[in-house]
Order: C-alpha cells, then sequence, then structure tokens
C-alpha cells in the first residue's frame, strides 16, 4: 500500500498522477498508467470542485491478488459524487462517468468523518507494499530520470509495459554513470561514492522492507 497526503488544488493534480504512475511503475503495472491517471485526476478533480480547493485529501493506493485500488480520501461525508448523464454539449459533469467508463469498478464508502472515492482495475498480481515515505523519492527520482529520456506509454510501443520498463531503465542508469563522472571530476573516488549510496539504500530497505 502507497499512502500521499496532499492539498487538493488544480495545481496538484499534475502531481497526485505522477506519483501514481511511479507507483505503477514501481510494480510494473505500466499498462494500466493512463488509464489509473485519468482516473485520480478526476476523482483530485471533484474534490477541488465539490469539497473545495486547499482541502486536505490523501491518495491510497493498494495492490492486491487481481486488483489496483485507487483512492481519494477527504473529509467531508455529504458531498457525494454521482454517476451523472451530462449533455453532449456540456463542459463539466463528466468526471464520474468518465471513472466509470474507465475503471472496472469504483465506489464510495463513509468513515465517519471523512469519505472514501474509490475505483479498481483488473491486474491480476501478487500483494505488494511501499511505504508512503517513498513517494518523495520516487518523484525525485522521475524528475531526474525525465531529463535523460520520456518513458514511452503502452500506446506508443507495440508489446507494451517490457520495453517502456527497459527504456526507463537505461535512463535511470545513465543518470548513476553521470553522477559518477561529476565525482571523480571533483576528484572524488566514485566507488567510494558508490558504495556509501548502496550502504545507505540498504539502510533504508531494511528500516522500511518493501
Amino acid at each position: 500500500m502507497s499512502r500521499l497526503s496532499f492539498l487538493a488544488n488544480a495545481d496538484q493534480v499534475r502531481d497526485v498522477r505522477r506519483v501514481l504512475r511511479l507507483q505503477l511503475g514501481h510494480w510494473g503495472l505500466f499498462e494500466l498508467a493512463d488509464a489509473a491517471e485519468t482516473c485520480v485526476g478526476e476523482l483530485v478533480a471533484n474534490v477541488v470542485k465539490h469539497v473545495g480547493p486547499g482541502t486536505p485529501a490523501t491518495l491510497v493506493v493498494s495492490l492486491c491478488g487481481p486488483r489496483l485500488r485507487v483512492e481519494v480520501h477527504d473529509p467531508d461525508a455529504r458531498a457525494l459524487p454521482t454517476l451523472a448523464s451530462p449533455r453532449l454539449d456540456a463542459e463539466a459533469g463528466r468526471g464520474m462517468t468518465m471513472i466509470d467508463a474507465t475503471s472496472d469498478r469504483w465506489g464510495v464508502e463513509l468513515a465517519g468523518d471523512h469519505k472514501v472515492t474509490w475505483c479498481e482495475f483488473r491486474a491480476g498480481v501478487e500483494c505488494k507494499e511501499v511505504h508512503h515515505s517513498l513517494a518523495p523519492r520516487l518523484a525525485r527520482a522521475a524528475d531526474v530520470v525525465s531529463f535523460y529520456g520520456d518513458e514511452p506509454t503502452p500506446e506508443q510501443l507495440p508489446g507494451g509495459g517490457r520495453l517502456a520498463a527497459a527504456l526507463a531503465e537505461e535512463a535511470a542508469i545513465s543518470v548513476i554513470i553521470d553522477l559518477l563522472h561529476w565525482f571523480r571530476a571533483r576528484g572524488r573516488d566514485a566507488d567510494e561514492a558508490l558504495d556509501q549510496a548502496q550502504s545507505r539504500f540498504d539502510a533504508q530497505c531494511e528500516a522500511r522492507p518493501f
């Protein structure tokens, strides 16, 4: 399970979508990234519109067995999303309709002082967990890797996730190589820097095992 707290504002939608894509990439679910991003964008937009800008909210992503579950928590148990049928020329009111069409199923759960709006997708993999405090590190890593080459979507690459993952990993390796050159150019031992990084990484993994 991965959890990210944020303030529901229009300018936060992109960041929330990016964190979700990173998490799905970590789980190898590249083929679900576009659909899940679309749905989480609509869920956050609903909080902004119906509860209010700046509302404290939480994204929760979990993966267990055949389903990926994406939740957005907010503190207003009164403003319930509904599935409407907007006119063809309407500019609003399509959020839950899009979620209904994109996900396998969705719903709303009331939990006393807050509500949970969720949607699910078929995934078919084993249960996995990631500590929520890793989300900022994953987001920073994605920003750096993006400078070395954008990760293609399944639609852009026939055959989907494996090739996309390989290209993303190659970009990440290029980042590491350049950083080692940076250490050497400053008169530092690149191997020593790599050893220190590995030791700290291992320590963090022991403290927060996946």
